[in-house]
């Protein structure tokens, strides 16, 4: 009964901390770990001792990962590889498909890119589209917000799945592809089709003069449709080929070492890192300086991401060596509860409280870590993807997104919740019956 006590009472200081304190997940994660050693028998001088050894071995496991996925993006955005893609797709879109054709470009654009940045992109886009037109905005807006949301919460090398995966040790090629079976249906559900919906309960227009004059320029230089979408799919195909080489047992094999090799997460996201310096830089005429400035300027806009990612990893090295996350599995094995609705609960419950997704999916991840040795490596991504639908159920006034994607639209508070509340909670529901219907199949 002690340890549960020190589990409520850890994960209640961290959700006052946030919700309510204001104070910066880092810190917060870092002080409920603190709270919760205590509070579990551990000596306050060596309360820290897990925590910093789970918020290093996360980073080492993640924090290069998202660095890398950063270079990848940034060079994306900054060389305009991405508004090639975008400007192609708009180009062969008839106008009563602009909203599958922005889901698409959403979903495409996004698998390399963090949430707020692919909102800063395709918002103006949106705007454009939306007037040019004469469609109401959400029915352009919504598709492509979901196509972003949904990549977030499933979609490798985003970090929530990415620090899951560390957490629980899943599969990495493996919840990748099972992770973009659930997003393509979950996409169409809570994108397209929901837009529709929600376009007719918040029918506001683009106004005239939208962010898409003031964007910022593309380079002169512009990457080539077909240089901008293999620098994307990239990663994707390597791992992907890396866990088919091992599902097929050719792992032994002269090409299956090689694939393997190639198919790990580090190793496919630093020559991806290296394909887009090429393609998007040097041969579009960016000098040396201009292409390291893209490097450095990636590292600034996920160090934030980073600390609290590792700072999750250590809160969960906190629960697994005081005994907590035993005390808990074992409660829910008890219970008869299904591994990947508890996963996806404990995600709901810690998202609704914190409004941060990251947290929402490292925090879960570590509680449901004990129960990953009795799963097969199906049922281990099954429940990473699980947690990541759970992690961005119903964003609210305490989730950052909120208020980004409220202010970007000039809405209110009530029809930013008949919207992107509305739409996050749907994909979060689809998410979770895609991953039970696959459990079923699988």
């Amino acid at each position: 009964m002690q340890l549960i006590i020190a589990a409520l009472v850890g994960i209640l200081t961290i959700v006052l901390l946030i919700a309510v304190a204001k104070l910066h997940p880092f810190i917060s994660l870092m002080v409920g770990s603190f709270v919760m050693a205590v509070c579990a028998g551990v000596p306050y001088d060596k309360a820290f001792s897990s925590f910093t050894t789970g918020a290093g071995s996360t980073f080492s496991g993640v924090g290069l990962l998202v660095a890398f996925g950063a270079i990848i993006g940034t060079i994306l955005f900054a060389s305009g590889g991405a508004d090639v893609i975008v400007d192609t797709i708009m180009s062969k879109t008839p106008m009563r498909l602009l909203p599958w054709a922005m889901a698409l470009i959403a979903f495409t654009v996004g698998i390399p890119m963090f949430f707020e940045v692919g909102v800063v992109i395709l918002i103006p886009v949106v705007l454009f589209a939306a007037r040019r037109a004469k469609m109401p905005v959400m029915l352009i807006a919504i598709p492509a917000l979901a196509g972003l949301s949904t990549l977030h919460a499933f979609i490798p090398p985003h970090p929530g799945p990415l620090a899951a995966i560390d957490s629980i040790h899943a599969n990495l090629g493996l919840t990748l592809g099972l992770g973009l079976l659930v997003a393509i249906p979950t996409v169409i559900i809570s994108g397209p089709l929901l837009g529709k919906v929600m376009a007719r309960w918040v029918p506001i227009m683009a106004p005239e003069q939208s962010a898409a004059e003031n964007a910022e320029q593309s380079p002169e230089h512009r990457p080539t449709f077909a240089q901008a979408i293999t620098v994307i799919l990239c990663p994707v195909v390597l791992m992907l080929a890396a866990s088919v080489v091992d599902l097929t047992g050719q792992s032994t094999t002269a090409w299956g070492r090689v694939l393997a090799f190639i198919g790990t997460p580090l190793t496919a996201l630093f020559l991806t890192s290296v394909l887009a310096m090429v393609l998007l830089g040097f041969m579009q005429h960016a000098t040396r300086d201009a292409v390291n400035g893209m490097v450095g300027k990636s590292f600034g806009t996920v160090a934030g991401i980073v600390f609290i990612v590792a700072a999750g990893g250590g809160f969960k090295q906190t629960l697994v060596d005081s005994g907590i996350s035993d005390v808990i599995a074992n409660s829910i094995t008890e219970s008869a509860m299904n591994p990947l609705i508890a996963g996806w609960i404990v995600a709901v419950l810690i998202r609704l409280a914190t409004g941060s997704a990251t947290v929402a999916t490292v925090t879960a991840a570590g509680i449901m870590a004990p129960l990953a040795a009795n799963l097969s490596p199906v049922q281990l991504a099954l429940l990473v993807l699980a947690i990541g639908a759970g992690s961005v159920f119903f964003s609210h006034l305490n989730d950052a997104g909120f208020w980004l994607v409220k202010e970007y639209f000039g809405m209110t508070v009530g029809q930013t919740l008949k919207t992107w509340s509305l739409m996050e909670t749907v994909l979060s529901v689809v998410g979770l019956g895609c991953v039970m219907l696959l459990s079923l199949i699988l």
